[in-house]
């Protein structure tokens, strides 16, 4: 009953338009009743995201069954599951995505939606990290992340009207994510070069893990140098500590 009410709402709302297109007109187009609609559906708006509720209980109870190894990984994992919500019913996505453009209390609901996501991906990382100080932060960040990178790749799938495989533009935004949160900071070939130029040493002398050393002179060089897992804003903490003095 979901589905066909669901299926006899967007008929409508590419004939009419979703202003004009009222409950009764839904419940009249599926052959059912006012009380068969509201059963399933708060409002016309929750008819436009009918898998939103599943795909979010999915993904908390992917999230509660995963290893802690990971978190980061775990997390990217159950943002993919609301990618192939989308992906199995390209049509449908690629119709919900242009209406969503086109009527402002849509996309104001989709937001919505989206923050719930949200808010789910950063309770794991709660859960992990610790809910206070700075472990509270790196969840909230994380999970903005991976919502961020997600939709960025989600929705040019959509924008091409669901053409190709949109998986590959997800998986790659999704790898920059892990790139910044889990590889640790390095410093770059170039600056250990025109260090080793300004300073006169040897770019691979050992520096202590977290150290900074940098050169004499109007032209100073800053290399970072971080021990490994060493969180993303602490370096750049230090970094601009450094500068700072500098």
């Amino acid at each position: 009953m979901r589905e066909v009410l669901a299926q006899a709402a967007f008929q409508l709302f590419l004939e009419r338009g979703f202003e004009r297109t009222t409950v009764d007109d839904i419940v009249a187009r599926a052959g059912v009743g006012r009380r068969s609609f509201f059963r399933y559906f708060p409002s016309k708006e929750d008819v436009v995201f009918p898998d939103h509720e599943r795909c979010l209980a999915e993904m908390t109870e992917f999230l509660a069954a995963v290893d802690d190894g990971d978190p980061v990984g775990a997390v990217c994992d159950a943002a993919r599951i609301v990618l192939r919500m989308y992906a199995a019913d390209p049509e449908f996505s690629v119709q919900r995505y242009r209406l969503t453009r086109e009527v402002p209390g849509l996309r104001t609901y989709e937001l919505s939606v989206v923050r719930r996501y949200e808010q789910t991906l950063a309770g794991h990382l709660r859960g992990r990290f610790g809910a206070d100080g700075d472990g509270e932060l790196r969840a909230e960040v994380i999970a903005a992340s991976v919502v961020a990178a997600h939709n960025n790749g989600l929705r040019l799938w959509l924008r091409s009207g669901g053409a190709g495989d949109p998986e590959a533009a997800v998986d790659h935004a999704l790898d920059l994510v892990r790139d910044v949160w889990e590889r640790p900071a390095e410093p770059s070939p170039a600056l250990e070069k025109q260090a080793e130029k300004q300073t006169g040493k040897q770019a691979d002398k050992p520096v202590p893990a977290g150290g900074i050393t940098a050169g004499s002179g109007d032209n100073e060089v800053i290399v970072m140098v971080a021990a490994k897992g060493t969180p993303m804003w602490r370096v750049v903490q230090q970094i601009e500590a450094a500068v700072g003095e500098g």
